[in-house]
């Protein structure tokens, strides 16, 4: 009697866990979903003169100022081929003496630190505003003193740079035009298989509950 009580015991937590699994996927769901309007609604929008108090993420903006490409840093990356490279993010110094970190695209290793790369003279500049980066534990640190990044970290940033940034990424809009650094393509082509592993986690649970009946 004592080992069936365990089984059963067993049983039923291993049915409560993907229960529970399946429910969180859909919660995955909601939130996927939210994120697709969100992104779809910023690229869709006219873009806004630059004001910090109001933009928010996938906001597209218009930007006055110049680059600095003295402090620029490159931030370690794969391509659209899985090709590895660097995005160069540059420093961008407003009209109000504001700076604002935009990344300008994606370049080939062999580029890093080339001149040919920093020879966009535009005074106005369009693009995507990014404010939530997720962080990867299992990244390796930043070598400041290589100039080589890993994840975006606006401290250390700071430091390197010595110039104090909003806490947000802006990605320049290529407006169709052949760029080196190749600017980066936001979409809302989000991968979005939420329902498909609840459907699963909730079809185990179902499947393990039938079979100890």
């Amino acid at each position: 009697m004592k080992n069936l009580f365990v089984f059963n015991i067993f049983v039923f937590i291993f049915i409560i866990l993907f229960i529970s699994l399946g429910t969180w996927q859909l919660v995955r769901l909601d939130w996927k979903k939210d994120l697709i309007r969100e992104i779809n609604e910023g690229l869709d929008a006219k873009p806004i003169l630059y004001s910090y108090g109001k933009v928010k993420d996938y906001q597209r903006v218009i930007l006055e100022g110049n680059f600095e490409y003295s402090n620029q840093i490159y931030l370690y990356s794969l391509n659209d081929k899985s090709e590895p490279g660097f995005d160069v993010l540059t420093p961008f110094v407003l009209k109000d003496g504001n700076y604002i970190l935009i990344n300008r695209g994606w370049i080939k290793k062999d580029l890093k630190n080339k001149d040919s790369i920093n020879q966009f003279q535009d005074s106005q500049v369009t693009g995507i505003v990014r404010e939530k980066f997720r962080k990867n534990i299992f990244k390796p640190k930043n070598e400041l003193n290589n100039n080589i990044w890993f994840t975006i970290n606006f401290e250390e940033i700071e430091t390197y740079t010595g110039k104090k940034f909003n806490k947000f990424v802006v990605f320049l809009d290529s407006n169709g035009a052949d760029l080196v650094p190749s600017p980066r393509y936001i979409t809302s082509d989000l991968p979005n298989n939420h329902l498909k592993y609840a459907l699963t986690w909730y079809a185990i649970a179902i499947s393990i509950l039938l079979y100890f009946l």
